[in-house]
């Protein structure tokens, strides 16, 4: 792996990258707390399949760059972010992977720049107008979601989190995926990234720039670009009623739900991730999609 430092609209990201040069641009857009090491388990297995594999540290984590204010870190203002990167690499498209946050992201740029993507993968992330209809309708997604009106009081949150060793935010990664999921090197990594000057702030701003300037969505709303929607079903964050109002947006969409992952299914599930993300974009179908888990038939559903 090669680590990069990349100007795009205006900031710096530290972006790894592994793979043939020539290979097809494939960028993975993480979510919260997360940062590019929380792709370890596909960076090398795409690398291999002569994909050119760039990961950032999206604005605000780790060793990107930290813009003040809560105001630059708008939705719109991270999706210029991998256009940047896209115009970087040199390329005229890419094909995108993000999961939590980084789907986020990933909706938002299939819905206003579907030129700038081939195909698309989310991972555990509802297209942004699903989300707000359903939490609407929805009491337990409006508990699911309430953490994230607290994180929009100033400073509070992040002295919280900071207490006993990052002891709070390495919990709720520990209770919220499956036993053994994030190892204590893995654990200790997080405690890095986010002890980095000025993250963990900047982190939270993401989720306060969502309530003071939410995205606005045409009623219209269709998803040009290929998808394929990812959902671990045991997400204790994101209830699995807005998988499929998710996929039905688009012209060309395909959902595979996993009965046994959580929310952090690339990593539970990473070989099967890995292997159905690599026939998507290879242009496969559903049977081909299915032949890539080569495992229970029974623990996925299309």
């Amino acid at each position: 792996m090669e680590h990069q430092f990349i100007v795009t609209n205006g900031i710096r990201l530290h972006v790894v990258q592994a793979g043939p040069e020539s290979g097809p641009l494939l960028i993975f857009l993480h979510g919260f707390p997360e940062f590019w090491y929380g792709w370890r388990h596909q960076i090398g297995y795409f690398a291999s399949a002569g994909y050119r594999v760039w990961v950032p540290d999206q604005r605000g984590y780790n060793q990107s760059d930290k813009p003040e204010g809560v105001r630059a870190y708008r939705l719109e203002r991270l999706a210029a972010d991998v256009i940047g990167l896209i115009d970087a690499a040199g390329r005229r498209s890419a094909f995108l992977v993000g999961h939590d946050w980084g789907a986020a992201v990933a909706w938002w740029l299939a819905e206003h720049h579907p030129e700038r993507l081939g195909h698309m993968v989310v991972l555990n992330g509802p297209q942004g107008a699903v989300f707000r209809k359903h939490l609407l309708r929805s009491p337990s997604q409006w508990l699911r979601s309430a953490y994230i009106l607290f994180l929009q009081i100033p400073k509070l949150p992040e002295a919280i989190a900071r207490l006993r060793q990052w002891r709070l935010p390495t919990t709720a990664l520990q209770r919220s995926s499956r036993p053994g999921t994030f190892t204590a090197e893995d654990l200790e990594r997080y405690r890095q990234a986010w002890s980095q000057p000025g993250a963990y702030t900047a982190m939270v701003n993401w989720y306060r720039a969502l309530l003071r300037w939410p995205p606005k969505y045409r009623t219209d709303l269709r998803i040009k670009v290929p998808t394929l929607l990812i959902w671990g079903a045991q997400d204790p964050f994101l209830e699995r009623d807005m998988a499929q109002p998710s996929i039905d947006l688009c012209d060309d969409g395909r959902l595979i739900l996993v009965e046994a992952a959580t929310h952090w299914v690339q990593h539970e599930e990473a070989r099967r991730v890995n292997a159905w993300i690599d026939a998507f974009l290879r242009g496969g179908d559903e049977p081909e999609l299915e032949a890539a888990s080569q495992g229970d038939p029974s623990r996925c559903h299309f």
